[in-house]
């Protein structure tokens, strides 16, 4: 059954844990004249997420679908939300949408150019294009400019079926979870390289305030210095 806690003002996460997996899919529903989900989800989730939707919007109202990279968990279920939906586009960076989405989806995608902002009512969201951070050449991020929410997809990447939001490190967790992946398939999770620090740098700039975590708990506070906390974690574990 899904979870559903108010992470931000109008910021709902919608959170799915998998034992097999060990880990929660959070999903965040923006509430604003044009309703926002990052990310679609799992086909198989696809119910239990629609569902969870419908408590806080109609769901056939959602106008856009956005996530962070071309992956199942992000944008599996994109196109069971475009039919849902007859208005939804789903919103993505050039690169995302000429490598991927405009063959995979059933409408074409809206582009967004590199701090492009994407308003949908009250909420200004900023496209910040994040290749390969955290992974995938398409990869790119959303900060919410008047509530200072920043999308972080697997940035802080956590396992368990943890709390909704804390104002405690997450350091400490993400850096317990890159450990044991070191010595497992998943050692090249993330593509680390100095091209890494800079754009976590440039993230860290925008002082965000509350952390919208895909797998695991989001951040409320200091969202400047969690960012450079995560980064001396990955020089750390993957340098």
């Amino acid at each position: 059954m899904a979870k559903i806690d108010e992470v931000a003002p109008d910021v709902y996460r919608i959170s799915l844990y998998s034992p097999e997996a060990g880990m929660q899919f959070n999903h965040f529903l923006i509430k604003d004249e044009e309703p926002l989900l990052y990310h679609a989800g799992f086909k198989a989730m696809f119910p239990a997420l629609k569902e969870a939707v419908g408590k806080l919007i109609d769901p056939t109202a959602l106008k856009w679908v956005g996530f962070s990279h071309f992956e199942s968990d992000e944008c599996g279920a994109l196109n069971e939300w475009l039919s849902l939906a007859p208005q939804a586009q789903a919103v993505t960076g050039i690169v995302g949408a000429l490598v991927n989405l405009n063959d995979f989806a059933l409408r074409p995608a809206h582009i967004l150019q590199d701090k492009e902002i994407l308003s949908i009512g009250k909420k200004q969201l900023r496209y910040l294009r994040t290749p390969h951070v955290p992974h995938g050449w398409d990869a790119g991020l959303f900060f919410e400019e008047i509530d200072k929410t920043l999308f972080t997809s697997d940035l802080f990447h956590q396992n368990g079926d943890v709390e909704a939001i804390t104002s405690n490190s997450l350091s400490d967790r993400c850096s317990e979870l890159l450990q044991g992946m070191q010595q497992s398939p998943f050692s090249d999770y993330i593509p680390y390289s100095p091209h890494v620090d800079n754009i976590l740098r440039e993230l860290a700039s925008y002082e965000p305030e509350t952390l919208a975590v895909m797998h695991g708990s989001s951040f409320s506070g200091d969202g400047k210095k969690a960012i450079h906390e995560l980064a001396d974690v990955w020089k750390e574990v993957l340098g």
